[in-house]
């Protein structure tokens, strides 16, 4: 069996252990949500992004722990509903993301978060909107936020970040996204450390390739597969995170 056949066996290994729950605990940062069961589309699609622009070198849990508290409380809801946060003062804007320190920075987090609302709000009245205007199409989400209105999503128009709100889109936001496949995947600490276990990477690749490097060696090793490189982002995420608990054989 060829090294690349070794290595998609296991990523299948790894697909099926994290499904059956062998990969230990796999609640994901974002299931700290609320029911959306009763609420609209809307509602769902800004909790699921405007947070994410905030997930820069911190807690996964702990942002959306917050963003589940500032979200249940009356008094902070608002910083969801776009349209008011587009015309919210500063002030007011801080005092409320900083109450469960859904930010952390008074001024840069502040900024983005209003910075989205905006960009939203301005050129398609609501994320529903934007979605649907650019028909539920990754690759031109992807072109939206990243070439032609990209100073108008900070931080989430990052190539990382990018990807993985996508993953989330899809799966939390319930937005069926066409061309999923071309969600690359998101190294982070976590998928470097096992992408070099698996054999996608050397251990020396892993220190000096940048995210994109990594992202691409992902999409030509599953290319002709029948994983989307994004998919393996949960359970490698777990098997490291979990320390390794679960052993291929």
């Amino acid at each position: 069996m060829s090294d690349k056949k070794i290595i998609i066996s296991n990523c299948q290994k790894l697909l099926s252990a994290y499904k059956s729950g062998l990969l230990g605990q796999t609640v994901m940062p974002e299931d700290s949500s609320p029911d959306f069961s009763s609420l609209d589309k809307e509602i769902r699609l800004v909790y699921f992004t405007l947070p994410m622009a905030l997930n820069y070198q911190r807690d996964s849990y702990k942002l959306w722990q917050s963003a589940l508290k500032t979200f249940n409380d009356p008094e902070t809801k608002s910083v969801f509903d776009i349209e008011k946060v587009s015309k919210m003062s500063s002030e007011e804007l801080r005092e409320k993301l900083l109450k469960y320190k859904l930010a952390l920075q008074p001024n840069k987090h502040i900024n983005t978060w209003q910075t989205i609302s905006k960009t939203v709000y301005d050129n398609w009245g609501s994320f529903s909107n934007l979605i649907d205007s650019l028909d539920n199409d990754f690759l031109k989400i992807k072109d939206a936020f990243q070439r032609e209105h990209k100073k108008g999503f900070p931080y989430i128009s990052g190539t990382k970040i990018f990807n993985y709100w996508s993953f989330i889109l899809k799966t939390y936001g319930k937005i069926d996204l066409k061309n999923a496949q071309y969600i690359d995947i998101a190294p982070d600490t976590h998928i470097t450390k096992c992408s070099a276990i698996l054999g996608v990477i050397t251990e020396q690749e892993a220190e000096k390739l940048t995210k994109e490097q990594i992202s691409e060696r992902w999409r030509e090793l599953l290319n002709g597969s029948s994983i989307n490189p994004i998919d393996m982002h949960p359970p490698l995420w777990f098997w490291s995170r979990n320390g390794f608990i679960y052993k291929l054989k």
